[in-house]
């Protein structure tokens, strides 16, 4: 069996939907499970909603749930000329669950659970109504095709937002389920859809794996089904030695060991998630990286090879980064109790380091801007030490980089902190 995953980008409109499907049929011709993100910006879209729904804000709520509903219905009345088809009362019956749990808990705001628990059941369900778009208009034209929920399949925790997964009953009722497939199911034409990002915990609620997480859903199914191989479907060529949105001239790369790849995702490389590497590699599985744009390309090819060298630089950006300094009241050194005590702290809150540096009485770390972590985060530790944040900033990582490469990304920008090592170069800039 196969592994396909595909993004929001490639399901971002009626046209979109119709270009999957064509790439489907024409490699249905093997047995094939479909991992399917949300439609284009639905989860940003999905966001607000939540937004809208912990502030209270009910005028603002219903805008906000009213322009993902007719987003969808705009594409399904593109995709299907009969308003009457199935797809139209059962993508209408999920919406009609989003309306009541949001009503439900604007009405009774005292059975809220928190916000991460609040976003995993509000979010998650942008991939339920792409899944289900993607199987009927599949069916429209021609194919066959299995609609499976994934929270049936993928258990997992209760770290809403950041769920771990229980991997032994994961991996039990995958195979159970696909086992149970007759032979006539996996004929040529014939695929099973499933969502990614999305689980389900001991009590029956829904999780989330983390932002991005498809492509931890698809390899967790590779893995679990010992696929031949996992295809991420991306708008790009392949995996580019940058971003092409802010470098023109990005080149794609031909081929990758795991362990690169690993680095990379570490890193903040947006086309693959950093969980999806550690179970295809464990499990010998070849991941390619596609463009749905141009499926006829070769793409990229990530393996397990033991000796990979690369001749280029690789560049990765990620925005919205926040550089928080921290220091002891009493101006003593930062030891190993502080950063003991720091890094319990960041735990707790769920906070990421991408780049951390230290001093004598001085320890700096750059995350991830996310307020629903990070306010509370500063707030907690300004009762025990000295700490000053910038924000807006940019964190730049370049892979085997040259003193070209270095001067193409710093050039006059302030240099808030740098970091070098053999292979990787790093600096946080305003």
């Amino acid at each position: 069996m196969n592994i396909f995953k595909f993004g929001g980008a490639s399901v971002n409109s009626a046209t979109g939907v119709r270009n999957v499907v064509e790439i489907l049929k024409k490699f249905s011709v093997n047995p094939l499970l479909v991992v399917i993100s949300a439609m284009g910006k639905t989860t940003n879209a999905l966001e607000k909603v939540l937004k809208h729904y912990m502030n209270n804000d009910p005028i603002a709520l219903i805008e906000s749930y009213k322009k993902v509903e007719d987003y969808h219905f705009s594409i399904l009345h593109d995709l299907f000329e009969d308003s009457t088809h199935p797809v139209f009362g059962e993508v209408a019956s999920i919406f009609n669950q989003l309306r009541g749990y949001i009503r439900k808990g604007h009405l009774y705001s005292s059975d809220r659970k928190g916000y991460d628990f609040e976003y995993d059941q509000i979010v998650s369900f942008g991939e339920l109504i792409s899944s289900s778009i993607l199987h009927h208009y599949y069916i429209s034209e021609g194919g066959k095709s299995q609609l499976l929920d994934v929270r049936d399949l993928i258990k997992t925790d209760a770290t809403y937002r950041d769920a771990k997964v229980n991997w032994q009953q994961t991996t039990a009722l995958i195979r159970q389920t696909f086992s149970g497939f007759n032979i006539e199911q996996f004929k040529p034409g014939t695929i099973a859809i499933t969502q990614g990002f999305l689980g389900c915990d001991p009590n029956g609620n829904t999780t989330t794996l983390g932002r991005e997480g498809s492509d931890f859903s698809a390899a967790i199914f590779a893995w679990s089904l010992k696929a031949n191989e996992m295809t991420i479907w991306k708008d790009v060529p392949g995996v580019m030695n940058a971003d092409p949105k802010w470098m023109p001239d990005a080149v794609r790369l031909e081929t990758l060991s795991y362990r690169e790849a690993v680095e990379l995702a570490y890193y903040g490389a947006s086309v693959i998630h950093p969980k999806t590497i550690k179970p295809l590699k464990n499990a010998g599985i070849a991941l390619m990286v596609k463009s749905f744009i141009h499926p006829e390309l070769p793409g990229t090819s990530i393996e397990n090879i033991n000796e990979w060298k690369i001749s280029i630089p690789i560049f990765i950006r990620k925005q919205q980064q926040v550089l928080i300094s921290i220091s002891p009241r009493d101006f003593s050194f930062i030891l190993e109790d502080n950063l003991s005590e720091i890094f319990r702290i960041l735990s707790n809150f769920r906070v990421k380091v991408n780049v951390m540096q230290n001093s004598a009485i001085n320890f700096s770390i750059c995350v991830d801007d996310d307020p629903q972590k990070i306010n509370p985060l500063i707030l907690h530790l300004q009762k025990e030490y000295e700490t000053r944040i910038n924000q807006g900033l940019d964190l730049f990582t370049i892979r085997h980089y040259t003193d070209e490469a270095v001067n193409r990304i710093v050039n006059a920008r302030e240099i808030m902190m740098e970091l070098r090592t053999r292979n990787t170069f790093q600096a946080v800039l305003r």
